[in-house]
């Protein structure tokens, strides 16, 4: 099963809509067959093992992340692949919470005479699924924060200098991060100020994820690297309402997805932009900032998982803050995290911390 969690996570960041699915099958002592889902969610990871594993899987033990789909979708049921298969015992680490299957791969399975047994692994795989099961439960992708700073909490100087605040190797991890999610996120003012581009480079990467940019009114620069790669590199726009035809026209002519939010006050509402996003389908975004977005999403707790690199060295009181303005009046109000890594890299310090449930 920790193989098959390990493969599963080859499908993270580019899987979604589905679930990112390993699969492993063992017929006596041997490994025959080994599977996790193909970009776009198809085809799923049983399917891969599968074909991998060929007649011998009559008779081996499949071992799989999550319960296989019972439902007829682009694809027949992976529980009727199993079953065709002549699998002997299924081993599930998570139950499916989609409504069109829940409990149902399973019993298929058994109504076959397949011995099914549940539970092995089953946190590992919960936290590995969470983006998919969110979506499921509350509309909505699952958020990581990443927070790149000083010591003293500050990612620019006040003219706005932050190249480069933590080293090398703490960029590198980061691009690692992008590629294990399905989109990576910024507000209007850091798409406005830095002209980022977004991507995973230097890693080999086949797929890059979608971008999405958060601007109330569209007021984005029509040049530099950032629209250019529009055609290559999918983007979506989630903006306010009510916007003019010759504002949305350009981004839509380009290749933008356009997103439209509602407003709270005088900012698009995080809610209404990640529900957009889980309409959209998108499970696990990474967000990047900037500080005022950041606050927002912190705010109106929506952050799942925080992920800080903080550099050895003090911008002082007058560098801009790594978060905005919360409102909050009292330490009961803030929103707490537990940690559950922290580790050297490179010069730096690396920090996660997931949402205190």
């Amino acid at each position: 099963m920790a193989l098959a969690l390990s493969l599963g996570r080859r499908g993270m960041g580019n899987a979604w809509s589905n679930p990112a699915v390993g699969c492993v099958l063992v017929h006596g002592a041997r490994i025959v067959g080994r599977g996790w889902t193909q970009p776009g969610g198809r085809p799923h990871a049983e399917v891969v093992a599968l074909a991998q594993a060929g007649p011998e899987a009559r008779g081996a033990t499949a071992f799989v992340t999550l319960e296989p789909c019972a439902h007829f979708g682009k694809t027949p049921p992976c529980a009727n692949a199993l079953i065709e298969a002549g699998v002997a015992r299924v081993v599930i680490a998570a139950t499916d919470t989609d409504p069109r299957v829940a409990g149902q791969g399973i019993a298929k399975l058994r109504d076959a005479g397949i011995a099914v047994e549940t539970g092995l692994m089953e946190a590992e795989a919960l936290e590995d699924l969470s983006g998919f099961f969110l979506r499921l439960a509350k509309g909505r992708p699952r958020v990581t924060l990443k927070l790149a700073s000083s010591f003293d909490g500050r990612i620019a100087t006040a003219s706005g200098e932050s190249q480069w605040i933590t080293g090398p190797a703490a960029r590198r991890h980061v691009h690692g991060m992008r590629m294990r999610h399905d989109a990576v996120m910024v507000g209007g003012g850091t798409a406005r100020a830095d002209d980022p581009q977004l991507t995973v480079r230097d890693m080999g990467v086949s797929h890059q994820p979608t971008r999405v940019i958060v601007s109330r009114k569209l007021d984005l620069p029509r040049a530099g690297r950032m629209w250019q790669s529009i055609p290559e590199v999918p983007m979506i726009l989630c903006h306010g309402p009510n916007l003019p035809e010759d504002t949305l026209a350009p981004w839509r002519d380009q290749g933008a997805a356009l997103v439209e939010c509602a407003l709270d006050g005088r900012r698009v509402d995080v809610h209404s932009v990640l529900q957009g996003l889980g309409d959209h389908g998108l499970t696990r975004v990474f967000c990047e900032g900037g500080g005022a977005f950041a606050g927002s999403l912190l705010q109106a707790d929506l952050v799942d998982e925080l992920v800080g690199y903080t550099a050895g060295l003090a911008l002082g009181a007058e560098g801009q803050p790594a978060i905005g303005a919360m409102g909050l009046d009292a330490l009961a109000e803030a929103p707490r995290f537990d940690l559950v890594e922290t580790r050297p890299i490179g010069p730096d310090v690396l920090h996660r911390w997931l949402r205190r449930r």
